[in-house]
């Protein structure tokens, strides 16, 4: 009898273990929000470089795995200029190609196409100039959820800092 009591619990202790363990898999309808600060530049003034930057992301689930949306940034240089990005982006999401067993993250890549401008004033020659276009953005990131609504995100990838570091919300 006790061995039969043991088998029993063991097995509804594996069904619970296996049951608690879903994969994160942004579906059509899925939405998420980031929102965080950006170190890091590459290299000089006009490229990104110095300061930290702040911005935000939204994607909103349109299929499988996959979501859609924009992106934002904004950079200061105190008393010099500033540097900002606005975009859309589309993400691949990696955990169920990974067979990842773990709800909390979620891996992720994508593209997108990102206006950046940067602005500076000359202070010798009491100049104003402006410069901005059109680049690829690529992104590689993940995120970490400590609540079913709340998380951590760290991505790199090119746009106005090349480590962006924030918080995420499931809405």
């Amino acid at each position: 009898m006790k061995k039969f009591n043991f088998s029993i619990l063991l097995l509804l202790g594996l069904l619970a273990g296996t049951q608690s363990f879903a994969q994160y898999v942004p579906d059509k309808g899925s939405k998420l929000l980031n929102l965080g600060i950006g170190v890091g530049g590459y290299g000089g003034i006009g490229f990104g470089g110095g300061g930290v930057a702040f911005g935000g992301s939204f994607e909103a689930g349109v299929a499988k795995n996959i979501t859609v949306g924009g992106i934002a940034s904004f950079r200061s240089y105190s008393g010099f200029g500033s540097y900002y990005s606005i975009g859309a982006r589309g993400s691949y999401h990696f955990n169920e190609l990974l067979n990842m067993s773990d709800e909390k993250v979620d891996l992720y890549a994508g593209l997108g196409l990102i206006y950046s401008g940067f602005s500076y004033k000359d202070g010798y020659l009491s100049s104003a100039y402006n410069y901005g276009g059109i680049d690829l953005g690529l992104h590689l990131g993940g995120r970490y959820f400590f609540s079913d609504k709340v998380g951590a995100f760290a991505e790199v990838g090119v746009g106005v800092a090349p480590l962006q570091l924030g918080v995420t919300f499931k809405l």
